[in-house]
């Protein structure tokens, strides 16, 4: 028995007035998630408990089966996963993201799209002259990157009352009264706001400004936790599964649970990744794995840009290139499963995550054909089968 999970990230969406009252699913040409629709089934799964953030944390932890209320610390703990980091009992993890912030207005939570040897040198002076024993800034990916307080020395200040707000939720607003807050604030909105001076006159934003893109003019901190302790899924599944993705906290996630990860050559993490390069390794993977999941981070980042025709395309790519033929490639080799879902709706409308239910499809061995013939976030919303706590789904998938 294989199975496969394709994650098209945010696509869930409202109907859109210049879609003439269709969502971007409705709208996309997505022939591939239609066919899984009409041989299998159509539901919907809430994956974020309404006390919780809604974001690709919560939302992917409760995907993979594991209940966010009971094992969620943070999002920056799992992204140190990803790179290999080990924190202690006492250490926490925080999100450092590269900003471009006017006006005290978010412009561009990615400082548009700042390349990560950039980001590295931003960093490294970020350390020289904002950290100190306790701190340490840890380049990522682009504008996504880390800050690690070892509290071995020093216990961190930072509690589960500490709050933070992710960037990505500020685009084009005002960031004044989302600056942290609670115990341990006062250091990272110092680090926060020391870090504007020593990025200004910086040679990696003096030649960004010179070549017509956009400074990264401050850090944002947010996301922060300590280390998470998950069962592996081979102990509380009988399977043990493979991640393909770009994205570290997808990367952070599998190394927990005793996943194996591939790294495809060519994907990004955004609009302009190599989709067909993800099929065809999730295609070989299933020579050494029964369990591949494929998550695909582009339709997120088109909502978060407000970027309707890029969702269209990220849809219609992920269909063309990873839905199409990996479904083909299952049926041509036995029993399998397929299942189709996002983590979380991403409205192209408030460019943000979003609470609420997400439409899903699965096909494949003693999946029970209902009348869909369409995979979309309306026929979703119509089914009878309902995951409320989506954490119950992946049980439900691998039939345990």
């Amino acid at each position: 028995m294989k199975y496969a999970i394709i994650i098209p990230d945010g696509c869930a969406d409202e109907p859109q007035e210049s879609l003439n009252g269709q969502t971007p699913l409705q709208a996309a040409n997505t022939p591939a998630m239609d066919a899984v629709a009409v041989a299998g089934l159509v539901g919907r799964a809430n994956y974020v408990p309404a006390h919780l953030p809604a974001g690709s944390a919560v939302a992917n932890m409760s995907l993979l089966g594991y209940d966010p209320v009971a094992n969620f610390t943070g999002r920056a703990p799992l992204e140190a996963a990803a790179q290999g980091i080990e924190l202690a009992d006492e250490d926490w993890a925080i999100r450092c993201n590269l900003v471009t912030i006017t006006g005290q207005q978010m412009r561009d939570f990615t400082a548009d799209h700042i390349g990560s040897d950039e980001a590295a040198e931003l960093l490294k002076v970020a350390q020289e002259q904002l950290a100190d024993d306790s701190l340490e800034f840890v380049p990522g990916v682009s504008y996504r990157n880390l800050l690690l307080y070892r509290g071995a020395k020093s216990p961190a200040p930072f509690t589960d009352d500490t709050r933070t707000t992710p960037p990505h939720d500020l685009t084009d607003k005002s960031v004044l009264d989302d600056y942290p807050r609670g115990p341990g604030s006062d250091l990272l909105t110092r680090l926060m706001g020391d870090s504007v001076a020593i990025f200004a006159d910086h040679p990696v934003n003096q030649a960004r400004i010179n070549a017509g893109k956009l400074p990264a003019t401050n850090l944002w901190l947010w996301g922060l936790g300590m280390r998470p302790s998950l069962p592996p899924f081979e102990e509380v599944y009988g399977i043990k599964g493979t991640m393909i993705t770009a994205v570290d906290l997808l990367r952070g996630l599998a190394t927990l649970i005793g996943w194996n990860r591939i790294e495809v050559p060519g994907a990004t993490g955004y609009t302009d990744t190599d989709y067909a390069a993800k099929g065809r390794h999730a295609i070989d993977a299933f020579g050494d794995t029964d369990l591949i999941c494929v998550h695909v981070e582009a339709p997120d980042e088109a909502s978060h840009e407000g970027d309707v025709q890029g969702k269209i395309s990220a849809l219609e790519a992920i269909d063309q290139h990873i839905v199409g033929p990996l479904h083909e490639a299952l049926q041509g080799q036995g029993d399998y499963r397929i299942l189709i879902t996002p983590d979380h709706p991403t409205p192209l409308r408030t460019k943000t995550h979003s609470h609420g239910a997400v439409p899903l499809t699965i096909a494949g061995k003693d999946v029970t054909a209902d009348a869909a013939t369409t995979y979309d976030d309306v026929t979703g919303a119509a089914s009878d089968l309902s995951f409320d706590d989506g954490s119950k789904l992946m049980g439900y998938f691998l039939g345990k």
